[in-house]
């Protein structure tokens, strides 16, 4: 059995550590997140592991119930507030505790979001994002089993077969419908970024990318 919540807090010390190299003109840099840069999307993480549910509900209600609409605003808000530095210091802290809507989350979903998140900042700088192969197969398979309200890569994955190049992670589908790739693209591109769609490659890319 998958032991998710060590895996996520491997993943967050990964995380943590390629943070740190990151200068300040690239924490300004777009992300893979649509209208968000590198540093809103640090900010949507420390968030996400403090952020008091009384408060994001009153959020949504000054946004007429809408989750993202008010997870962007908060985000960006906080990101406005603070230094990376600043912002990577709050995450070490509340990745070892995390209080407010971080203690309700599911441990898989989370590392999901987190190790889609590292992605979205290190396949913009085109930077090595090193997620080790254990990390990479258990986020492949929480996408492709667990159904998840934010991102439905489960419904993208649907009767692909799917398969990694770079690790032993495969997904049996219609043979007629494979799709390749490494799995930090394949990670990506079911979480709904378009930027590796160009990097996977099989017949079953055609379906994917209309899924997207």
């Amino acid at each position: 059995m998958t032991d998710h919540t060590a895996l996520l807090a491997r993943q967050d010390a990964a995380f943590s550590e390629f943070a740190r190299t990151l200068t300040h003109d690239e924490w300004q840099r777009p992300s893979l997140c649509t209208g968000w840069t590198n540093q809103d999307v640090l900010a949507h993480l420390v968030l996400g592991l403090q952020l008091p549910l009384p408060r994001l509900l009153a959020a949504m209600g000054g946004h007429r119930g809408s989750f993202d609409s008010a997870n962007e605003d908060l985000s960006r808000r906080h990101s406005h507030r603070h230094t990376p530095s600043g912002l990577l210091n709050a995450f070490d802290q509340a990745r070892a505790r995390p209080r407010g809507i971080g203690r309700y989350l599911p441990a898989p979903l989370m590392l999901g979001d987190h190790t889609v998140h590292h992605l979205d900042i290190a396949l913009a700088l085109g930077r090595p994002a090193g997620i080790t192969h254990e990390v990479a197969n258990a986020v492949l398979k929480v996408e492709t089993t667990i159904p998840n309200p934010f991102i439905p890569a489960r419904a993208r994955a649907r009767s692909l077969t799917l398969r990694t190049t770079d690790t032993d992670w495969h997904r049996p589908g219609d043979r007629n419908l494979d799709v390749t790739g490494a799995a930090e693209h394949l990670i990506s591109v079911l979480a709904g970024r378009r930027h590796a769609l160009s990097r996977l490659t099989g017949n079953g890319t055609t379906t994917l990318r209309a899924r997207l």
